[in-house]
């Protein structure tokens, strides 16, 4: 008989959502859906406000990447300004952004993913979280911590908070760094580097013992979104759009961000609140134009990171794929992030010794001069745009916000599909079946409340459902 299986809430990631299975009649999963039920609007509510004031409210959309959020918005409102900025205040916002990727890849690995990956899958639920990682592996927690608050300290040395700082606006920064905030920075940076080399040992003991987990936690062909910069390497602030397909072939290169639209359409479904980003060279029908974005993203379709132990790691990374192609397996996205905080640690380093860092001039002025403005940036979880349209005043008439997570969007149902098809047994669904469905959200490291900015089509929940529409089983936490 069939029946649908209700996971509510998933839990371990930013926002609201719950999970519906779609069992057939012989008790096979059919079917799977995220359903993204929360909404907060923020396309709509800021119009009729000043684009000088979105840096500082648009960090309000998440307390987790706020510095990804103001940068994208403040680069908008370059644009709008029509003002080159600083070249210190460009390196402060890289240095920001850096930090950010720190601080949010490290919940995400120790602390997120860390209880099942560390704990095991068929754990206990009332110890697989943070309070019983600490018990069970404290040093591992520990060092979650640690690194986490490296990348914390240095937002809130630049921007006086290390939650929703104020510190980029439209033409650049509001105050420049002290020397005295840079040697702190320094004096911090090799524990850091000492427990992101420590991590990366750990992520690779982690893939060893999860093998059977990685084949089929979203291993299938999908494209690649990210920014590169001139050299092909890893870029998180400024640069070119690349598209690759699952084979590596280049589809886009180069493409100037501002142009997204042009390559990104959105589809609606009618039990989600987020919507459906796709190529729309391929379409969106049947999947056709799914990409994903993100770590895993970035690593596929650079050429190199440009900095010397990341790239070492990179060329591990990628002996993962399957005839030298890109690594198609969202599992490995717990890797990439790893790959990544080596890789911010590396550049924070070498800014630090930049003399310029500590100029006082990070900040270029001027009026609206332009009707519209689009801001770009590699966000922890993948491509974020802001797109603003204003009126001779400079107030907003137009707000649109694609984030990474939305983007993601395809290819987590078509995840959590894969992971149901392979651990729902005789339609029964056991406690380690069902963390690991939601294991399978949590390697994306979703932003919820990022992705739920207008109203697409009314959603409700994520259920597994019978070919009828029959429920047959809830799980609620």
């Amino acid at each position: 008989m069939a029946r649908t299986v209700t996971i509510e809430p998933v839990t371990r990631v930013e926002g609201h959502a719950r999970i519906t299975l779609l069992l057939d009649d012989s008790g096979q999963v059919g079917d799977a859906r995220l359903h993204v039920t929360e909404l907060r609007g923020f396309e709509k509510f800021c119009l009729g406000r000043s684009y000088r004031e979105m840096p500082a409210i648009t960090a309000r959309i998440c307390g987790i990447c706020p510095v990804s959020h103001s940068l994208a918005s403040a680069k908008a409102g370059d644009a709008i300004k029509g003002v080159r900025i600083p070249p210190t205040a460009e390196k402060l916002r890289r240095l920001l952004n850096w930090a950010q990727l720190v601080q949010s890849h490290a919940l995400s690995f120790f602390h997120l993913s860390g209880p099942d990956l560390l704990m095991g899958m068929e754990s206990d639920p009332r110890q697989r979280n943070l309070f019983g990682l600490i018990e069970t592996h404290p040093e591992v927690a520990k060092d979650g911590i640690r690194l986490r608050g490296f990348g914390q300290e240095v937002i809130r040395l630049l921007g006086d908070r290390s939650v929703h700082p104020a510190w980029a606006v439209a033409g650049g920064g509001r105050e420049p760094l002290t020397s005295e905030k840079r040697d702190r920075i320094a004096a911090a940076l090799p524990e850091a580097l000492t427990i992101a080399r420590r991590g990366l040992a750990l992520g690779r003991e982690v893939l060893a013992r999860h093998a059977d987990e990685a084949a089929h936690t979203g291993n299938f062909p999908s494209l690649f979104l990210g920014m590169t910069g001139e050299d092909g390497a890893l870029e998180h602030y400024d640069g070119g759009l690349r598209m690759i397909d699952a084979t590596g072939r280049r589809l886009q290169d180069g493409v100037d961000p501002s142009r997204y639209d042009e390559l990104l359409g959105e589809g609606e479904e009618p039990w989600s609140y987020m919507k459906f980003p796709f190529y729309r060279p391929l379409g969106y029908a049947n999947g056709a134009g799914m990409y994903r974005v993100g770590p895993l993203a970035r690593l596929n379709i650079a050429d190199k990171t440009g900095t010397p132990e990341a790239d070492e790691e990179l060329r591990r990374f990628r002996t993962l794929a399957d005839g030298g192609g890109p690594v198609l397996g969202s599992f490995h996205y717990h890797q990439a992030r790893l790959i990544e905080i080596l890789y911010a640690l590396e550049r924070i380093a070498a800014v630090l010794d930049d003399p310029e860092l500590t100029d006082d001039h990070v900040r270029s002025h001027a009026s609206t001069n332009h009707a519209s403005g689009i801001g770009v940036v590699e966000a922890p979880r993948g491509t974020l745009f802001h797109e603003y349209h204003v009126d001779d005043h400079g107030l907003l008439t137009r707000v649109d916000l694609l984030v990474a997570t939305g983007q993601n969007n395809l290819a987590m149902n078509r995840t959590i599909l894969q992971i149901a098809r392979a651990v729902v047994r005789g339609g029964q669904l056991s406690e380690g079946a069902l963390n690991r469905i939601e294991h399978g959200i949590r390697a994306y490291d979703p932003c919820l409340s990022c992705a739920t900015h207008a109203l697409g089509k009314m959603p409700f929940d994520i259920l597994l459902l019978g070919p009828r529409g029959e429920l047959l089983q809830r799980v609620a936490r």
